[in-house]
């Protein structure tokens, strides 16, 4: 039984294909099924292959990334799709995740996580790099008055994307409004809000509020 985690590569450069091909041949549970030059075939390209997840840059000859992910969208995803570009721009970013690919990351920072990008994606959560995620993060708080700038310390346990979640929560966002405005599903945010409950013991949403008074998320 083959449980590879199978990945189409989608580029415009030749060198970046290979690669990539090169880094993701040596993770162990990766196979490197298909690539293309062009977006034009891509849609029966990743059918025809079986692909598991596509890796796919913005800027394609033919047919760009944002052509291919609306072809995906109206026809159905046939995998799961991670961006993989050059373009950092938030109108861009905003777009494909209202399409709905998985994923998205720069070309700058794909070298340290592409691999946990992909390995994330097919155990169904949405992966951002930093950078993007900052991006996002920023234009959802951009107008909320309250929200003050985290300065971590070394006793608290939550991850970036918790303590978002978190601020979000104690500013009384719905799970459907944090959805919306960090591009990740409902039940994304379920599964956040449920690990930063456990990891801070907290038996509420009044205890949330608490600990982000207490630690300067918010003002009261």
């Amino acid at each position: 039984m083959n449980d590879k985690i199978r990945i189409h590569l989608a580029d415009d450069h030749q060198v970046l294909i290979d690669g990539m091909k090169t880094l993701l041949n040596t993770v162990s549970n990766f196979e490197v099924v298909g690539f293309s030059l062009d977006g034009s075939t891509l849609y029966d390209d990743v059918k025809s292959n079986n692909t598991s997840i596509l890796i796919l840059d913005i800027s394609m000859p033919k047919k760009d990334g944002i052509e291919v992910v609306k072809e995906f969208a109206k026809k159905g995803f046939p995998c799961k799709v991670i961006i993989l570009s050059s373009y950092d721009d938030l109108k861009i970013i905003q777009e494909v995740m209202k399409l709905g690919v998985s994923g998205y990351l720069t070309k700058q920072c794909a070298g340290e996580n592409i691999v946990e990008a992909i390995n994330a994606v097919s155990s169904g959560e949405d992966y951002f790099c930093t950078a993007v995620r900052e991006k996002i993060f920023n234009s959802a708080t951009r107008n909320i008055p309250k929200l003050n700038k985290y300065k971590p310390t070394i006793d608290l346990l939550l991850t970036a994307r918790e303590i978002e979640i978190i601020t979000l929560i104690a500013l009384e966002y719905s799970g459907k409004e944090i959805s919306e405005q960090l591009f990740i599903s409902s039940n994304t945010v379920e599964t956040h809000r449920k690990n930063i409950m456990k990891k801070l013991k907290a038996k509420n949403t009044i205890s949330l509020v608490k600990f982000a008074l207490k630690n300067k998320l918010i003002k009261a």
